[in-house]
């Protein structure tokens, strides 16, 4: 597998710390020293649609093929207001692409469960190019009544094409079973014959201490292990391209690998928490920034609710 093309969307309304202040009981210091985050993106005037399917018109653009040699397309989202159909139909819908899709919710680490999902398509003949987009929007599923989840998540898509290639060198999943750490129930329609049970009161639960605590260790432990199975050690890495959840995780990850902070680019403190999204977002941010050279090494690293996790290793020759 190779990455031919990326893209990402952000919505346009900008929230800063002290504009969630105005209603919450927080201010800048307590949320910065906590998280990193200074601002993040919050749909307003946009969809997710529109930021899903203006990341994939990006990456599409970016690898310079057209919507129709897309030959399959992967989606990964958490949830969205729509049940059925899902969201990679109507952004192939939008986009001109008649390729095979689906949606697949692996949470945060969703990106790296289609990363795995395509090299198969690609391994076994069945696609060519194949359009994997993340577009999430966690800001719905938070009581903004409280500070503790609210703060946290931005809105946003980021897209990558993928086709044929040596370059991803590793890539493991995992999962270790632990519903509660985060929890977000939708309500869904009752019937006549349902026995009546416990009400959904809170929308996103969350145990901060037992994330931090899981996505460190399952982190730095996965991260070693690809870069290992790729021939490569730490100091070989170029760039750590972490899932931005929170700013001290990462730095917790970078002094577990004992690496320079100069490696371990972040958007956390602009972006907030976008789930699924924010390496592809990240990847491309870097990408057409210029940041990123042919030939440089990235290890990727994403955890999230189940409690899942992903890492791969990857040369990057766009």
């Amino acid at each position: 597998m190779k990455i031919i093309g990326t893209g990402s969307a952000i919505p346009s309304k900008v929230v800063t710390n002290e504009m969630l202040a105005s209603f919450l009981d927080t201010n800048d210091e307590w949320i910065t020293t906590r998280t990193g985050i200074k601002t993040r993106r919050l749909r307003s005037t946009e969809t997710l649609v529109d930021l899903a399917v203006s990341a994939s018109r990006s990456a599409i653009e970016s690898a310079n093929i057209q919507p129709d040699e897309i030959d399959f397309c992967i989606c990964s989202n958490v949830a969205n207001n729509y049940v059925t159909p899902a969201l990679s139909c109507i952004v192939q819908q939008h986009i001109g692409s008649h390729a095979p899709c689906f949606d697949l919710n692996g949470a945060c680490a969703g990106f790296l469960d289609a990363m795995s999902v395509a090299e198969a398509l690609l391994k076994t003949n069945r696609a060519k190019n194949i359009l994997i987009v993340c577009a999430e929007e966690p800001s719905r599923f938070c009581n903004w009544k409280r500070r503790e989840t609210s703060i946290l998540f931005g809105d946003g898509a980021g897209a990558v094409v993928v086709t044929k290639g040596n370059d991803l060198k590793s890539l493991r999943l995992t999962t270790v079973p632990n519903r509660d750490v985060i929890v977000y129930q939708r309500r869904m329609e009752n019937t006549p014959f349902e026995v009546p049970g416990v009400d959904i009161t809170e929308p996103l639960i969350m145990n901060g201490r037992e994330v931090f605590r899981m996505a460190v260790e399952s982190s730095q432990r996965d991260l070693r292990l690809v870069i290992e199975e790729a021939g490569l050690t730490p100091d070989k890495i170029d760039l750590y391209l972490l899932h931005q959840a929170n700013q001290r995780i990462i730095k917790s990850i970078q002094e577990h690998l004992a690496q320079p902070a100069y490696k371990f680019p972040t958007n956390i403190e602009r972006m907030g928490n976008t789930s699924s999204a924010s390496i592809p977002i990240l990847i491309d941010e870097l990408y057409s920034s210029g940041k990123l050279k042919k030939g440089d090494m990235l290890a990727l690293s994403a955890f999230g609710a189940g409690f899942v996790t992903g890492a791969a290793v990857l040369r990057w020759s766009k």
